[in-house]
C-alpha cells in the first residue's frame, strides 16, 4: 500500500510539473458536470486564483486520485473472479455431459463471454486464452463422444472378457457346424439305399401318371375298393351274392395281400350241394398254395406271404383238367389231370377268406386268410396269357363276365370290412 501511494505521489508531481503554466499562455476553463469527478475522470491540477497549491493539498489530491485507482481495481478484480467462477462452472458441466455420455455439450447454459470487461487489455488477452483452452476441450470431448460412443462406459477390462467370450462362442459355434456336418454324411451313407427305392417308387408312380395324363387305355377302376379280414377267426369272411353257373373252363383272377404264416388260409372257396370243395384256393401251414376242383387237387408255385400286393390268376379246363398259374402276370405253372371233364356245378355259394366245409358255412379258423382281397373277377372262358398280363400291369380294365368285382355283389360278415383302394397305385408303392 505504502508502494501505491509513493507512485501515485511522484505520478502527481510529474503532472504538476508538466502543466505548470508558460509564461505568457491563457487556460480555457470549461464546466463539468459533477457525475464526471464521481466517475473517476481524473481532472487535471487547475491553477487556482490567488497562487498555487500547498504541499498538502497536492498531497491530499494525490491521496484521492489513488483511492479511486484502488477501488476499480477492486470492481475489476471481482468481475475477473466473477467470470473465472462462471467459466469454472461451465468447464464443470461439460465434462459432467460428457462422462454421462451427452451429447451437445455446452449448447445450453447463458452465454455470459461478452460480460467481460474490456479494460485492461490483459484480462481480456488472458480471458480469450482460458475461452480458447475451453473451446479445444469440448471440442475433444465432443470428438471422443461420437468416435468412442460404444466403449466409452466400458471399462477396459469388461471389453477384455467381451472380446474372450465372443471367441468362445464362435470356437463353440465352428465345432457345432462341424458335428453336423458329420452327422448329414453318416446318414447320407445309411439312407442311400431307402432313398435309391423311394425314388424309384416315385419314378415309377411318375410314369403312371404320364400314361394317365396321355389318355392311353390305362384305366382306374370305378369299384376301386378292397374287403379286409385281419384276424385269423372262423366268423370273419365276405360274400359273393351272384352264384356261378355251369362252367366247362374258367378263369379266376384276384389281388392279395397277406404276411400271415402258417400259409395264408383260403382266399376263396365255392360250395354246392354234395361237394364242399368245388372249386378252392388255399395255403394250409407249411403246404405250398392248391387249387382244388371237385376236391381233387394241384399244388401251384405261387409265394405270396411277403406283405406286398400280388396278382393271381388260375385258368381250368374240363377238357383233360389242364390248369394254369400265375403271378403277377407271369406264368409259373402249369398241369393236366385236374378234375378232368368234370363240369363245374350250378348254384353254389362264393365265400370270400374262409374255406366251408358244408355249403355256406362250418368255417374253420385255422383255415381262415388274414390279409386283404381286391378286384376278384371270374370269366367263364380260359383267358389268354397276354390278356392276363394286361391285367396285372393294370393297363387293361377287364371285369369278369361272370363274377364282376362291384361293389354292390359283396357283403362282409363278422367284422370283416370294405375300404376304398386303388390297388395297382399301392402296388407300385411296395416296389
Amino acid at each position: 500500500m505504502l508502494a501505491l501511494l509513493a507512485a501515485g505521489l511522484a505520478l502527481a508531481l510529474a503532472t504538476r510539473a508538466q502543466d505548470s503554466p508558460v509564461p505568457g499562455s491563457r487556460f480555457v476553463c470549461t464546466a463539468l458536470p459533477p457525475e464526471a469527478t464521481r466517475a473517476g475522470c481524473p481532472l487535471p491540477a487547475m491553477p487556482m486564483q490567488g497562487g498555487a497549491l500547498s504541499p498538502e493539498e497536492e498531497l491530499r489530491a494525490a491521496v484521492l486520485q489513488l483511492r479511486e485507482t484502488v477501488v476499480q481495481q477492486k470492481e475489476t478484480l471481482g468481475a475477473q473472479r466473477e467470470a473465472i467462477r462462471e467459466l469454472t462452472g461451465k468447464l464443470a458441466r461439460c465434462e459432467g455431459l460428457a462422462s454421462g455420455k451427452a451429447r451437445g455439450a455446452g449448447a445450453t447454459g447463458k452465454d455470459t463471454m461478452g460480460d467481460l470487461p474490456r479494460d485492461p487489455g490483459h484480462v481480456v488477452e488472458q480471458l480469450s486464452r482460458s475461452l480458447q483452452t475451453l473451446k479445444d476441450r469440448l471440442e475433444s470431448l465432443e470428438h471422443q463422444l461420437r468416435g468412442n460412443v460404444s466403449n466409452a462406459g466400458l471399462p477396459g477390462d469388461f471389453r477384455e472378457v467381451l472380446q474372450r467370450r465372443l471367441g468362445e462362442l464362435e470356437r463353440q459355434l465352428l465345432r457345432k457346424v462341424a458335428e453336423l456336418e458329420d452327422e448329414k454324411s453318416l446318414l447320407h451313407n445309411e439312407t442311400s439305399a431307402h432313398r435309391q427305392k423311394t425314388e424309384s417308387a416315385l419314378n415309377a408312380l411318375l410314369q403312371r401318371v404320364t400314361e394317365l395324363e396321355r389318355g392311353n387305355s390305362a384305366f382306374k377302376s370305378p369299384d376301386a375298393f378292397k374287403v379286409s379280414l385281419p384276424l385269423r377267426t372262423n366268423y370273419l369272411y365276405g360274400k359273393i351274392k351272384k352264384t356261378l353257373p355251369e362252367l366247362y373252363a374258367f378263369t379266376i383272377c384276384l389281388w392279395l395281400r397277406s404276411s400271415a404264416s402258417p400259409g395264408i388260409g383260403t382266399p376263396f372257396s365255392y360250395a354246392v350241394p354234395g361237394q364242399a370243395n368245388e372249386i378252392v384256393l388255399i395255403e394250409w401251414g407249411n403246404n405250398p398254395i392248391e387249387l382244388l376242383v371237385n376236391d381233387k387237387v394241384a399244388q401251384l408255385p405261387l409265394f405270396v406271404s411277403d406283405g406286398k400286393w400280388h396278382h393271381i390268376c388260375v385258368t381250368w379246363t374240363t377238357r383233360d383238367g389242364m390248369w394254369e398259374a400265375f403271378q403277377d402276370g407271369e406264368k409259373l405253372g402249369t398241369g393236366e389231370n385236374l378234375a378232368p371233364w368234370h363240369p363245374i356245378k350250378p348254384g353254389g355259394v362264393l365265400i370270400l377268406g374262409q374255406e366251408q366245409d358244408t355249403v355256406g358255412g362250418r368255417f374253420d379258423a385255422t383255415q381262415a386268410f388274414v390279409g386283404e382281397l381286391s378286384q376278384f373277377n371270374i370269366w367263364d372262358r380260359v383267358l389268354r396269357a397276354q390278356e392276363i398280363v394286361n391285367i396285372a400291369n393294370c393297363s387293361t380294365n377287364m371285369p369278369g363276365n361272370i363274377i364282376p368285382w362291384v361293389d354292390n355283389n359283396v357283403d362282409v360278415f363278422g367284422g370283416a370290412s370294405k375300404w376304398p383302394v386303388e390297388t395297382c397305385e399301392e402296388r407300385l408303392l411296395d416296389l
